[in-house]
């Protein structure tokens, strides 16, 4: 049979309730080309305007990922349209025949058509009928998206344009907007796209119910399942920007170009992004104090007892852990101060006991307590490292002990949690001290 004396058909290839596919070849230029034709006993005049419409809006593109338009006429009463031949097969013969697909065919098909679908939107064209019957795969694992524009006014929603023996149908692929019948607008295919992957990935689409009506309803009210709690073996990120393509807000699913760039980057993997190497924070040093003698690494005291790194990291644009600095700055300046007291408050305690002991009677006990003088001797002088005693001085019973010098006696560890924790209480100490100076 030969179409508009220029087109020879071969076989057909795709039936539905308004139309059928078929292959033929272009006698004129001699390729193979596939050719539609609308059913002309079927077809009312709205249909076939709209045909003639999308047919011609079809043909303005031109990308990899888009099945190309050649021609369009009538003959003998039917319209027909001539497209390129896409030898392969479509993606839901590819579902049928071999189950879910793998996540990384899934992600190559993602890519292709989110391209394909990019290059119309920029042309003002919504697709409109997203599904995996109108995904064709040629021998190379190339994907075309075809039917732009035809099969929303050739095919009705419960008989699609399709392969015979194919089980997916329009409602199980319509965007929550149109459920509601508003207008198509480009996130809509964006929506449906989203609904094939899910399909292609778990063999179901992600809504589904007894009958086209109550599957609208399940498009604009139910969550669909994440394919992880399926069994499905794939990323995290590659589920989770699955599931914002099927947001039912229209602005809150990223565009067609958004997608195809987000596959094609690999980032569907879950590899994280390179982070910026930490880099070190520089510790001012602490302004030299006069009357503390040079301590060792190992002499007790708060700071020296914090068990943490000396150094914290930071990503760049981060800002150091607030109180930090300033607590153990505040610590420094406390602790010169504090030994100055409590050798006063020692000092004191030594000319008390002598005088107690060169004027008592000498039957009296008081001589006893000189036996203490070696103790607080080295506290006074400092051990033999030259290092200020203070740990013996704190644990002094002595009534004469001052209360500040108790902060500072303070457990090694809880010293080293109040100087480790921007909030604790040596910041709060130190603020003390500050406003005393």
């Amino acid at each position: 049979m030969l179409v508009a004396d220029r087109y020879r058909l071969d076989a057909r290839i795709g039936q539905g309730g308004m139309g059928e596919v078929w292959r033929g070849s272009d006698e004129v230029l001699g390729r193979p080309v596939a050719v539609k034709l609308l059913l002309g006993d079927d077809a009312d005049p709205q249909a076939a305007a709209r045909f003639r419409m999308e047919a011609q809006t079809a043909a303005r593109l031109n990308h990899p990922a888009v099945v190309s338009v050649f021609d369009f006429g009538t003959w003998d009463g039917r319209f027909y349209l001539v497209m390129e031949l896409v030898e392969g097969r479509s993606l839901a013969e590819e579902l049928t025949d071999g189950g879910p697909l793998t996540p990384e065919r899934v992600a190559a098909v993602a890519a292709q058509a989110a391209a394909g679908l990019a290059s119309a939107h920029r042309q003002g064209i919504v697709h409109r009928d997203i599904k995996p019957g109108n995904l064709l795969s040629d021998t190379e694992g190339v994907v075309k998206i075809g039917d732009f524009g035809i099969a929303r006014f050739v095919d009705d929603p419960s008989a699609a344009l399709t392969t015979a023996g194919q089980i997916v149908g329009t409602s199980l692929y319509l965007a929550p907007e149109r459920a509601l019948g508003r207008a198509a607008e480009p996130a809509s295919d964006v929506y449906s796209l989203g609904c094939v992957l899910y399909q292609l990935l778990t063999g179901r689409p992600p809504f589904k119910a007894d009958t086209a009506t109550a599957t609208l309803y399940l498009h604009i009210d139910a969550a669909p399942l994440p394919p992880l709690e399926l069994g499905i073996g794939l990323s995290p990120a590659f589920q989770n920007y699955l599931l914002v393509m099927l947001a039912k807000q229209p602005e809150e699913r990223p565009t067609a170009d958004e997608v195809a760039a987000w596959f094609a980057s690999g980032a569907w993997q879950g590899r994280s992004e390179p982070m910026p190497t930490p880099q070190p924070v520089q510790t001012r040093p602490v302004p030299p104090q006069p009357a503390r003698p040079a301590a060792p690494a190992a002499a007790p005291g708060p700071v020296g007892s914090a068990p943490g790194p000396a150094t914290t990291y930071m990503l760049p644009g981060a800002a150091p852990a607030s109180g930090t600095r300033p607590a153990l700055r505040a610590l420094a300046r406390r602790r010169p101060r504090v030994t100055a007291t409590v050798a006063g408050a020692l000092a004191f305690a030594t000319a008390l006991l002598i005088g107690m002991a060169v004027f008592a009677p000498e039957d009296s006990p008081a001589d006893t307590p000189v036996t203490g003088e070696p103790a607080v001797t080295e506290s006074l002088t400092g051990g033999a490292d030259g290092a200020p005693a203070e740990s013996p001085v704190a644990e002094s019973p002595s009534a004469e002990q001052p209360a500040e010098p108790s902060d500072d006696a303070r457990k090694p560890e809880d010293a080293g949690d109040d100087a480790k924790s921007p909030g604790g209480k040596g910041e709060n100490d130190g603020g003390k001290h500050d406003e005393d100076d």
